[in-house]
């Protein structure tokens, strides 16, 4: 869909106002959609290989549709200084190759909207927009102008065409945010603790509509940054605009930011993940910083037919905090397994335990929990 097409179908979703779900787009066949943590990939895991590696592109390619939030800034010829400054251990950026290993565990889907893909400054941005649309991947939430970054990514599937719409929330820099003139990410910003921007609300519910037009399944992806004082907790008002993303055609709603589990609420036959925590956390900072809770994530694997939930599996998954080797320790720590035992017990005992208070149950089956 190009610019003109995209925004006179906005405009006309905006002008008719909420149609019911069924009347957005045609339905599809069964449509398989593996949502994962977020990628904060610093290095190619596959430098180090591992047992699991192997393991999880047995799982993802089995899917019409893999996502994840690509949580890093690309250096390439563009990069620009670091923005938070030369010397910090929040700075996130890599080599285009990360993107080629990312590929290789059959990811297709990518969001970029979140508070590192300006790590590298506009430079950065542009960068990783063209590696990313070099290796063929399907993205959503920056752009070389407000306009693009709002816009849907949009995939033909066997099983049907599937979009993505990308925005975030919360520590995006000065200079970060896309303008009608300026690169940068689709933020909604927050006039307010609790509030946010009506105008950039209401333009990313537009985008869904647009996107529930043609698609049979569309993933609405939110970066938040704008924590509760404890970032376990989810903020009323996030809840509320997940539900309204589902409102205006979100097939489901996934969220990073937090680096932890979040609850999962089914509202109108339709999955949210208020936070899935990370896949890939290569961070720098020093062993016990975070709580263990950050090294646990899990993923969740959705079949929609006729664009509602059809089964939910999710498989809890352990990172290692601590390195192989203090040789290599940064570059191999912070990387996914599939949990087992007594770890991937825990990890869905409290997935049951924060979803609870949605009225979502799950039922814990050979070490994976099963909703629906």
């Amino acid at each position: 869909m190009n610019r003109r097409d995209f925004l006179s179908v906005a405009s006309t979703g905006a002008a008719l106002g909420v149609l019911p779900l069924s009347a957005r787009a045609q339905p599809v066949r069964r449509m398989r959609v593996v949502a994962l943590g977020q990628a904060l990939i610093e290095h190619d895991l596959r430098t180090f290989p591992y047992d699991d590696l192997n393991r999880f592109p047995k799982l993802f390619s089995a899917a019409d549709i893999c996502f994840s939030d690509l949580e890093i800034s690309i250096k390439g010829a563009r990069a620009g200084m670091p923005t938070r400054g030369t010397q910090t251990e929040f700075t996130h950026h890599a080599q285009p190759a990360v993107l080629d290993c990312l590929k290789s565990l059959s990811i297709n889907v990518l969001a970029m909207s979140n508070n590192h893909a300006f790590d590298l400054n506009t430079g950065g941005i542009l960068d990783a927009l063209d590696e990313v649309r070099a290796r063929g991947y399907t993205h959503a939430g920056t752009g070389r102008n407000l306009d693009e970054a709002v816009m849907p990514g949009f995939r033909d599937t066997a099983n049907g065409a599937f979009a993505v719409v990308s925005f975030a929330t919360g520590m995006i820099r000065p200079g970060g945010a896309a303008t009608a003139t300026r690169p940068g990410v689709n933020e909604i910003r927050r006039p307010a603790p609790g509030v946010l921007d009506d105008e950039d609300v209401e333009r990313n519910l537009a985008a869904i509509r647009s996107a529930a037009a043609r698609a049979g399944v569309v993933l609405v992806y939110h970066h938040n940054h704008y924590w509760e004082p404890d970032f376990a907790d989810t903020p009323a008002w996030q809840q509320a605009l997940a539900r309204r993303c589902i409102d205006n055609g979100a097939t489901l709603f996934v969220s990073h930011g937090a680096p932890l589990l979040h609850g999962i609420e089914i509202y109108r036959q339709r999955p949210i993940f208020y936070g899935l925590g990370s896949f890939i956390f290569h961070t720098v900072t020093k062993i016990g910083y975070y709580r263990p809770a950050v090294w646990e994530s899990a993923i969740a694997d959705c079949a929609f037919a006729g664009g509602t939930l059809a089964s939910l599996r999710v498989v809890p998954v352990m990172l290692n905090e601590r390195g192989l080797a203090p040789e290599n320790h940064l570059q191999t720590r912070g990387r996914p397994s599939f949990a087992r035992a007594e770890d991937a017990a825990r990890i869905l005992a409290r997935v049951e335990a924060l979803s609870a208070p949605y009225g979502t149950r799950i039922t814990v089956r050979d070490g994976v929990g099963l909703i629906g």
